[in-house]
């Protein structure tokens, strides 16, 4: 059984993620955090709780721990407000209780705690900034004696970033962006990392296609809730192409059969106009950097997971 804590910044692909992760088989998956980076924290925590209500029968997860982390750069407030209607969708309110709990302690703290409590080392799988985990650094440095690997969804090596911002030369990833010395404490300590980046994702964007291909098959509850939630979308992005960013990290870890990757050098810029930027560099940081995705074999495990994901327990 693998020991996973799963930590997201609460927006479709976030919560479509948390969706997946339930139902994959061997896996203990001690713990979540949310920041809100790109989304509202509230709403997205909200959303993670009820999502584990409906559809994490088979889970271990007791709690959703809520950040209290603070960006260096925030999210443009259009692409966070998705966060809200995903948490208003009526499949997720029915009930109209919560019956997962909030984590006692902020999210970073949180880490710690389900990271020591746990005997064997833990996968971390993180698809938003790097925050919480450079302060439960901060707090333990011991913890990476407890980290089996990062799987991280963030940065890029190719200088194509996804930041328009007028103080920004461009070349950064939202992800490292909203807390670049973050990405710097963390790849200076001894974790092994793989990286999910901008480029990582070309073969997984989110298709016409792909939207019917779900539709199709609504009649599974979880098919019909990620189809809801890819619907919200391009309300915000309206201009741009939209990958599986998210989702194809929280698939990785558990199926490294669905992605290609090579090692690679690197390092982060934490300041300037181009804070945030991941780059390659002789001699620096190893990470393990996804190259390319397998589509039909990552659409496909997507499909069987959530087919298999048992009715919402109302």
């Amino acid at each position: 059984m693998q020991n996973v804590y799963f930590n997201h910044d609460g927006n479709v692909d976030d919560l479509v993620s948390l969706l997946l992760m339930l139902q994959m088989p061997d896996i203990n998956l001690t713990g979540v955090g949310v920041v809100g980076a790109d989304s509202f924290v509230e709403p997205a925590v909200s959303a993670s709780r009820k999502i584990v209500d409906l559809f994490g029968s088979h889970s271990q997860v007791k709690d959703i721990a809520k950040s209290n982390s603070r960006p260096v750069h925030q999210f443009p407030t259009n692409w966070r407000l998705s966060s809200f209607s995903f948490d208003n969708f009526p499949m997720l309110n029915e009930t109209g209780t919560i019956k997962t709990p909030e984590a006692a302690k902020p999210a970073h703290l949180d880490m710690i705690d389900k990271l020591q409590n746990q005997a064997d080392k833990t996968t971390l799988v993180m698809t938003g900034p790097l925050t919480d985990l450079a302060r439960a650094l901060q707090v333990d440095s011991s913890i990476t004696d407890k980290i089996d690997k990062l799987f991280w969804m963030g940065g890029t090596m190719n200088n194509q970033g996804n930041v328009n911002d007028p103080e920004h030369d461009g070349t950064a990833e939202w992800n490292a962006f909203w807390d670049p010395e973050a990405v710097k404490i963390v790849w200076d300590a001894d974790i092994e990392i793989q990286m999910v980046g901008l480029e990582s994702t070309d073969q997984v964007p989110l298709t016409v296609g792909l939207r019917d291909r779900w539709a199709k098959q609504r009649r599974f509850p979880a098919l019909d809730l990620i189809g809801q939630g890819y619907a919200l979308v391009l309300t915000f992005e309206a201009d741009s192409k939209y990958y599986l960013w998210d989702v194809l990290t929280a698939m990785s870890f558990k199926y490294p059969e669905i992605v290609e990757s090579k090692v690679v050098t690197g390092d982060v810029e934490v300041d300037g106009p181009a804070a945030g930027r991941t780059y390659l560099k002789d001699g620096g940081r190893k990470i393990t950097l996804v190259t390319a995705a397998h589509e039909d074999l990552f659409y496909d495990k997507i499909d069987e997971l959530l087919q298999s994901a048992a009715k919402p327990l109302y």
